[in-house]
């Protein structure tokens, strides 16, 4: 086991096929700011890295350290022999830092699921590496501090058309509405973030879910925007031309119904065309009425990005749910899935859900809204726990 520089581990982690934000420098910087000591490992073999990790401490009990690796260790778990070797030499490590346990929760799926989180008979299936860690000590944990269920739309070679076309009809139709009603999406700036506070905040109280600080927004922009690999959006409404587009629909809808007037066969047509222009006349005068208070522009919903690797990961969002049906999330998920078609991004990952497939489920509407753009849901193996000293039995007592 030997201490790598940062630029030694990063030119490992770009080229590594488990890379993952989360083990970026960037991250480690950002831990370290918090009170973590960083540290990067790696083992060789002939001269050549084969395995390597960051991995961060800091004290938790009894004046001793825990250590995490978050999304690692960079290694071939299927090699029995490597893992064992990397994991007898880490202890050691540790050992030495003061430290007591250590956690891993790799970027490594578990068992190949479909869009319903159905097992796909004949998919490939990770178990031996779970029984791996397991032979070595490791103890899996019911719920670590990464996600462990995602949901992925695959983007590879894919175009726009083809990713609409396989969309489900909902999904498909509010994306086509908010683009007709004139919803446009920009990128905020570093100055801009408290707009982004304050939407995720207004989701965080409604749905009881906890929101980051905004530190923790304002250090993930400076780590990652220099780099071009964050992105904070906000969809938005501009109230006068949105009216404009109502007015015209309007003017459609009156021009049909006059070529209907003169035929009695066309009376449920006409209803049918009555109900639709008032329609427009009540989104005209609500429209109409926000504007009368001095805002010509409303912010519907915003979200955080972060593209690394072959991947775009949907992190965090917030909707203003009095404005919910412009369909402004909807919005901003189209502009980031073109976004990455354009850049050649391999996966779209929608990240975090749970792991249940069940509609009565409080939480089953995060996977529905996900489901709709029509991939598949990923399930990783999990974090697990490494008892390097006595102490981590002690602490686990607790």
């Amino acid at each position: 086991m030997i201490e790598l520089n940062e630029e030694e581990f990063r030119l490992f982690l770009d080229k590594h096929s488990q890379k993952t934000f989360l083990q970026t420098p960037e991250i480690a910087n950002l831990r370290n700011k918090n009170g973590w000591d960083v540290y990067y490992l790696g083992l060789k073999e002939n001269n050549q890295l084969v395995a390597a990790t960051m991995i961060v401490s800091i004290k938790k009990f009894m004046n001793k350290k825990t250590f995490y690796a978050p999304r690692g260790i960079l290694i071939d778990y299927n090699n029995y022999q490597l893992l064992e070797t990397f994991t007898k030499e880490i202890k050691k490590f540790i050992r030495n830092k003061n430290g007591f346990i250590l956690r891993i929760d790799p970027y490594v799926i578990n068992k190949q699921r479909d869009i319903d989180g159905k097992i796909i008979k004949n998919g490939f299936d990770n178990t031996q590496i779970v029984n791996s860690l397991e032979k070595l000590g490791f103890n899996s944990i019911y719920k670590g501090e990464q996600v462990k269920w995602m949901f992925i739309l695959d983007i590879d070679n894919k175009t726009s058309d083809e990713i609409l076309k396989n969309m489900c009809s909902n999904t498909r139709n509010r994306i086509k509405y908010s683009i007709k009603t004139g919803v446009t999406v920009r990128e905020l700036t570093y100055n801009e973030l408290p707009l982004f506070k304050e939407i995720t905040d207004l989701t965080s109280e409604r749905k009881k879910y906890f929101n980051r600080n905004m530190n923790y927004y304002q250090d993930m922009y400076n780590a990652f925007h220099g780099k071009n690999q964050i992105k904070y959006l906000v969809s938005e409404i501009d109230l006068n031309n949105y009216i404009n587009i109502l007015e015209s629909d309007k003017k459609d809808e009156i021009v049909k119904k006059e070529k209907l007037v003169n035929n009695k066969d066309n009376v449920g047509k006409i209803k049918e065309i009555d109900v639709t222009i008032s329609s427009l006349n009540k989104k005209i005068n609500e429209a109409k009425e926000i504007i009368k208070t001095g805002v010509n522009k409303l912010s519907l919903s915003s979200a955080m990005f972060i593209m690394y690797g072959d991947e775009i990961i949907y992190l965090s969002s917030g909707n203003r749910r009095e404005y919910i049906n412009f369909g402004g999330q909807y919005r901003i998920q189209w502009e980031m899935i073109n976004y990455g078609i354009n850049n050649h991004f391999k996966r779209y990952n929608f990240y975090g859900i749970m792991d249940s497939f069940d509609p009565k489920d409080k939480d089953y509407g995060i996977y529905q809204f996900k489901r709709g753009f029509n991939g598949y849901v990923e399930e990783l193996i999990g974090e697990f726990d490494y008892p390097v000293t006595n102490l981590y039995y002690l602490y686990n007592l607790e």
